[in-house]
Order: C-alpha cells, then sequence, then structure tokens
C-alpha cells in the first residue's frame, strides 16, 4: 500500500486519479484549491485520507500547501502526483504574485512543491502532447516582451513540465520521476471537442505512482498510455534544465535542493 498526494483532485483527471488509487487500497490525500472544493471532495472521496488546501496562483498558499501536505503525510509520500494544471485560452493574466498566471499554476507550483517537500519514492509530473510545440524562451519566462499566445504560453509550459521531471530524475538518482502525457481528456480542461475518457487520462500516472513491475519503474521518462515516447528533444538539454530551475529559483526564493 502506498500514500499519495495528487494535486488537483477535486475533478477531471486528478479526481479520477485518487478514486482509482483508494479503489487499488491505497491511501491518498487530496488538494483542493479552497475550503469549498475541498468539501465536495471529502464528500465524493469519503475514504481520503486528508485533503489540503492551497491555491496555486499564490506563492505563498503554495509554500503553504507544501507544509500542509507534508503534515497530512507525516514525512514523506510514496508518490506525488502533480496534477493541478489549467488551459491556455485566456488573456494574459498577472497573478498576485506578478507571474503570468499559466506558468505559475503549471510549472512553478510543482516546482515549489517539489523543492518545499521531503523527496517521495516517486514523481509523476502531467504534461501534455503540446510539449512537442514548447519553446525554452527561459529569458522571458512569464511573457513580458513576447506578444501574448496563450496557446504557446500552455505549450511552453508543459514543456517545462518535462524538464523539471527530467531534472529532478538527473539530480536526484533515488527518486523515480517521470512526465506523463494523459491525452485530450473529456474534462473541462480537455473541452467539448475531447475524445478520451478520463480514466485512460488517470491510468498511466497512477500505474507509474504504484506499480512494482519493471517497466513502471522508470525515471527520466515522458509516456503516454503505458508506453515510453521520445519528449521535446529541449526537456533532455540539461544546460536548459538548469537555466530552468535558476530561473524558478530567482522567481520563488526557493531553490531546489541538490
Amino acid at each position: 500500500m502506498s500514500l499519495v498526494l495528487v494535486t488537483g483532485s477535486t475533478d477531471g483527471i486528478g479526481l479520477e486519479s485518487a478514486r482509482r488509487l483508494l479503489d487499488a487500497g491505497h491511501q491518498v490525500v487530496a488538494h483542493a484549491r479552497d475550503a469549498q472544493r475541498a468539501a465536495h471532495v471529502r464528500a465524493v472521496l469519503p475514504g481520503l485520507r486528508d485533503v489540503v488546501v492551497g491555491d496555486l496562483t499564490s506563492l505563498a498558499q503554495t509554500r503553504a500547501l507544501a507544509d500542509a501536505a507534508t503534515s497530512a503525510a507525516g514525512g514523506a509520500y510514496d508518490a506525488v502526483i502533480h496534477n493541478a494544471g489549467v488551459g491556455g485560452g485566456a488573456p494574459r493574466t498577472p497573478t498576485a504574485d506578478g507571474l503570468e498566471r499559466i506558468v505559475q499554476v503549471n510549472t512553478v507550483a510543482p516546482y515549489v512543491l517539489t523543492a518545499l517537500m521531503p523527496r517521495p519514492g516517486r514523481l509523476v509530473y502531467l504534461t501534455s502532447g503540446l510539449e512537442s510545440d514548447g519553446r525554452a524562451v527561459l529569458d522571458d519566462l512569464l511573457w513580458e516582451s513576447r506578444p501574448w499566445d496563450g496557446m504557446q504560453a500552455y505549450s511552453d509550459s508543459k514543456l517545462y513540465d518535462v524538464m523539471l521531471a527530467f531534472a529532478v530524475a538527473r539530480l536526484w538518482p533515488d527518486v523515480l520521476s517521470t512526465a506523463v502525457d494523459p491525452g485530450w481528456i473529456k474534462t473541462k480542461l480537455g473541452g467539448p471537442d475531447a475524445w478520451d475518457e478520463v480514466g485512460d487520462g488517470a491510468a498511466t500516472q497512477v500505474w507509474l505512482a504504484t506499480a512494482d513491475d519493471d517497466a513502471a519503474r522508470v525515471t527520466g521518462r515522458y509516456l503516454k498510455r503505458f508506453a515510453v515516447l521520445d519528449a521535446n528533444p529541449q526537456a533532455s538539454d540539461v544546460t536548459l534544465q538548469d537555466e530552468l530551475l535558476d530561473r524558478l529559483a530567482a522567481l520563488t526564493g526557493v531553490v531546489l535542493p541538490r
């Protein structure tokens, strides 16, 4: 039995991931953006070990979430699934921290949680097939200089998630760190034209977080539907990985332990 944290687990892929983990006999700590969503997920999944609350558009709340999640586990998790994310359809939206919202939720938040929480046995970062269109423009991470393109910002953020997963795998050889493309899933984020079912979107990360077979115990890999795929080549560039970590540390004041 594993103890797993799933971020963004009040609906969609995150909720289904938490449900499948519980059905398989694992302990699950869910994450909600606010108290109302926390009450909802407690009602829907009464077997949860706990629900921790924090809005990932806030650096202060993300730091507090790291503490709350660690307390809920009593230490390190067996696995953390970084599922929470937002899409790219909106205009450029700065948060109260002055960061661009897509980058803050999709990339900055999982970085901060990874850096501040005790190392789990396994880390799974949700990305998207659009990571293949991502461009690592690290000197304009927050889209302050370029004309705004919401879908490009989303694609870039998902490339950064793969870069983060690969960097952690390289720097923390005692942790299994992977990135997963869940597919185009019929959720609020996926939209009405999506064709993949939510169960398909949850299956691979649940397997990577808990399974003991050799195929699941991989690290520094990008997967979809249980298969290892080739990621955007920028994700494997160690120089770009280190520059991303440096820029995230500068933005947040949080340094990933080496």
